[in-house]
């Protein structure tokens, strides 16, 4: 058997690659792509036979994130450049971009002059694009196909996948990357007392409505805060093509007390939208788990994890897609260096993905288990009423993106440094 940078071998009758990665989401479909086009033989497998359906995410980003990763238009449904919160109670804040964003009403020569300060995606279109990108590159796409167990062979890995109709095949690789989400179907869950999982769970439905009525939420972020919307969690009206909306509702798990079903409190949220007789195009919903400081291993011998499989799933505002994908970005070159023959420069892919994440990660878990756990009742709800009227005050559209988005939290210091530290 050879080391992790020699010649792959493998026995009769038994498929073989460089590497293997199990998940074709955003960060799995990435990676793929990028280790394809720098040579390596890759072959990329997922339990769905369409990468379109169960589009779980709801998907809302930055816009820096959008040009980064060169994310084509198909898969940008809306652009937004404004923000309003709803709650606690019968409040209301808005905030709108100096620029606003030229959606479906604007021209094409507005949006190119114009940038939005973000973009709601069309998931399902998201990852079946990043997978088509992997598969132009030269990577093998199995759908259909998940991998339900692994072994170490030497320095390399054998892994059981199961396919249609109970089909099963082993494939031999020199590395395999779990890229299956929150699941973490290959690594396993993380032993740290310290630092134990969060988890939670939403759930969100596509509606349909009349060009009025989705005006009145387009261009624009909305969420729905406070204990009598969501108790420990929140909720969110998103535009997507003309005459479609995402609205849904997530919070926190707390085994320490009652939890009302998710979806009565969606059927809540619609009543008083006054969306509750819209058409339902589609429900989905998902889990998120993550822990606060991301201590947990990132590497089982020829296993690596990828994405919210070693937790870059974001707690505060339940975002994944723009943080799997940075996993991506740090992990593929130092895994080609792996494949030439040097397995150690893997070592340093914990220490890079958290400077990548950046040192604001954990206040920013910290700051969603206090805010989401801890909203339950009317001495929460006061406390976080204060808080949106210091920003109400002194923050702008960019501003609020800052801190939701780049948990830039010290540029509000006397306003959430407070609320930050449980004094008010």
């Amino acid at each position: 058997m050879s080391d992790p940078g020699g010649e792959l071998l493998a026995t009769p009758g038994e498929d073989s690659c460089d590497v293997l990665i199990a998940g074709a989401g955003p960060a799995g479909a990435d990676l793929a792509r990028r280790l394809a086009q720098a040579g390596a033989s890759v072959l990329l497998v997922d339990s769905l036979v369409d990468l379109r359906q169960a589009a779980f995410s709801s998907a809302a980003l930055p816009w820096a994130a959008v040009q980064e990763h060169a994310l084509p238009d198909a898969v940008v449904a809306a652009r937004w450049s404004s923000w309003t919160l709803l709650g606690p109670g019968s409040d209301r804040r808005s905030w709108t971009s100096a620029t606003p964003a030229a959606n479906a009403a604007g021209t094409a020569a507005a949006e190119e002059s114009v940038p939005p300060l973000g973009a709601v995606l069309d998931f399902g279109a998201l990852r079946h694009c990043l997978a088509e990108r992997a598969e132009a590159a030269g990577a093998e796409l199995r759908l259909g196909w998940r991998a339900v167990e692994w072994q170490p062979d030497g320095a390399q890995a054998r892994t059981l996948l199961r396919g249609p109709a109970g089909a099963q095949r082993w494939i031999r690789s020199r590395w395999l990357v779990d890229a299956t989400g929150q699941q973490r179907a290959l690594l396993g869950e993380p032993d740290h007392a310290d630092d134990p999982l969060v988890s939670g769970g939403g759930v969100e439905w596509l509606l349909q409505v009349d060009q009025a009525v989705w005006q009145i939420w387009a261009d624009r972020l909305s969420f729905l805060l406070g204990s009598d919307w969501v108790p420990q969690g929140y909720g969110w009206v998103f535009p997507m093509a003309p005459g479609q909306l995402k609205v849904g509702v997530c919070r926190l798990d707390d085994p320490g007390r009652p939890q009302p079903p998710l979806h009565g409190l969606l059927q809540n949220v619609l009543q008083r939208l006054d969306l509750a007789q819209a058409l339902v195009l589609d429900r989905h919903g998902g889990v998120i788990r993550s822990t606060i400081r991301r201590r947990e291993p990132h590497q089982n011998g020829p296993l690596l994890g990828l994405g919210d499989a070693v937790s870059t799933a974001n707690l505060l505002g339940g975002e994944g897609i723009r943080h799997a994908l940075s996993s991506s970005a740090v992990l593929a070159p130092l895994l080609l260096q792996a494949l030439a023959g040097r397995p150690a420069a893997l070592r340093r892919y914990p220490r890079r993905l958290r400077r990548r994440l950046g040192w604001r990660w954990s206040l920013s878990g910290r700051l969603a288990r206090r805010t989401w756990l801890g909203l339950d009742g009317p001495t929460a709800d006061g406390r976080l009423r204060r808080l949106l009227a210091g920003l109400e005050a002194g923050a702008g559209a960019e501003d609020l993106s800052a801190l939701l988005f780049d948990y830039r939290f010290e540029r509000y210091g006397p306003r959430a440094l407070p609320y930050l530290l449980g004094w008010r």
